[in-house]
């Protein structure tokens, strides 16, 4: 499984310098979303996009509590952001998203920075599965 997620966050890592070298920085994050949904999809990998996450407590839920921006083959979190500075709720949310959806990994990647390198992030929920 983790060589998989591996291979996964590769192809999306790609994929956002592609994306991010063809648009450069400071456009609207909606923007970034649906050209990476799209190259997502041309490089052979399902991707669901502003996937709704529920909440639960106990025997409570919250439909549609949150929403994750893409969803890469159900395995990897991406979460999209055009600012020009990382702040560590950004950090923060990745991580409940992939506790909500007990999953292992996710990216939060900056279009805001002049390079792409300087806005990502590669997070882990727990050990490799």
């Amino acid at each position: 499984m983790r060589t998989e997620i591996d291979g996964i966050t590769s192809k999306i890592i790609g994929t956002a310098i592609w994306v991010h070298q063809s648009l450069g920085p400071g456009l609207l994050e909606s923007a970034y979303e649906s050209v990476m949904e799209w190259q997502l999809q041309r490089r052979g990998l399902f991707v669901e996009r502003q996937k709704s996450v529920d909440l639960v407590v106990e025997d409570f839920r919250v439909p549609h509590a949150y929403t994750v921006d893409l969803l890469v083959n159900g395995l990897v979190v991406v979460e999209l952001k055009s600012v020009e500075t990382l702040a560590p709720i950004h950090a923060k949310q990745v991580l409940t998203y992939l506790r909500l959806l007990d999953l292992h990994a996710g990216l939060l990647i900056n279009f805001g920075e002049e390079t792409l390198t300087k806005g990502l992030r590669r997070l882990v929920n727990g050990p490799p599965r």
